[in-house]
């Protein structure tokens, strides 16, 4: 049987996300984690 390899994982836009703003609300299995991006551009996931 030969396996599969992973599909390619989707792409998203952080100012997508962010709808242009630092912001982002995300939901993970009932709990929301915070997306901010930073006056430096770097990315922080908080919960």
């Amino acid at each position: 049987m030969t396996e599969k390899p992973d599909p390619e994982p989707p792409i998203h836009d952080v100012s997508t996300l962010t709808k242009g703003g630092s912001i982002a609300r995300l939901i993970h299995r009932g709990e929301v984690y915070v997306l901010r991006v930073t006056r430096l551009g770097k990315l922080i996931l908080t919960k």
